[in-house]
């Protein structure tokens, strides 16, 4: 989530082992996987400075796995839950420093963010294409709906501020590649091109009328799919807690 500090699963030393205790949800491929790597608190007092990484392997004994949760959107992927129940993991299953696993997280949340907001960019793109497609073949009152002033507009309107976002993003790639990309400009970049996304998703949707709302339509399953692009990574509502702490 999106208080990081705020974890509750510890791993306290005991011996040559850290003792694992804890449980993750909303977890990619929780159902599936045999190696995890877990953030636990070494230090509980230290707050984020007591966080480490740990990589687990699920088939040791006091791992269990939770349900495979249901989503809105995105099913294609599973996502669960995990549990760690007095679970000895060796001093050397550590990865980096122990205590330093926050910074560690911290360091890679820009490049993150900013995977996020291509993805974003490139299903906005996506939605346009397909329903430019779809306008020109769909008929209605004896032509096709392209020739509505209403449907060129709303495209003209989406393609624009899809070509905008993609220009800053571009800009923000250029930064990471020379690793100049800070928190700032990832976090604006992520809250925006998320915010667009499902604008213009919703806006084709809205062009296909009742095909919209149909999963032989791949508008459909991009419409459903989109909505967890504003929490996952930082919730859109952090983001511009931490644009705004950049203000003059």
């Amino acid at each position: 989530g999106s208080d990081l500090q705020g974890l509750r699963t510890t791993a306290l030393r005991d011996g040559e082992d850290y003792i694992l205790n804890g449980g993750k949800t909303f977890i990619t491929n929780g159902s599936l996987c045999d190696l995890v790597v877990v953030v636990a608190k070494t230090d509980p007092a230290a707050a984020g400075k007591g966080i480490s990484l740990l990589v687990v392997d699920m088939r040791w004994p006091g791992c269990s796995r939770g349900r495979r949760l249901k989503k809105i959107g995105m099913r294609a992927q599973d996502t669960g839950e995990l549990f760690f129940d007095d679970v000895r993991v060796p001093l050397d299953h550590l990865l980096g420093e122990e205590n330093r696993g926050f910074a560690y997280l911290m360091n890679e949340l820009p490049w993150e963010r900013l995977q996020i907001a291509i993805s974003a960019v490139a299903q906005a793109e996506a939605a346009i294409e397909w329903s430019s497609r779809y306008c020109r073949e769909r008929q209605a009152f004896g032509q096709a709906i392209m020739q509505f002033q209403n449907t060129r507009f709303t495209l003209a309107e989406a393609l624009t501020e899809v070509q905008v976002a993609r220009v800053f993003v571009d800009r923000c790639i250029e930064l990471f590649v020379r690793g100049e990309l800070d928190a700032t400009a990832a976090s604006m970049a992520k809250y925006w091109c998320t915010d667009l996304q499902c604008k213009v998703l919703d806006a084709c949707l809205q062009l296909h009328g009742g095909n919209g709302c149909m999963l032989d339509y791949p508008i459909a399953r991009a419409w459903t799919d989109a909505r967890a692009a504003r929490i996952y990574g930082g919730s859109n509502e952090i983001m511009k807690e931490l644009i705004a702490r950049q203000l003059p």
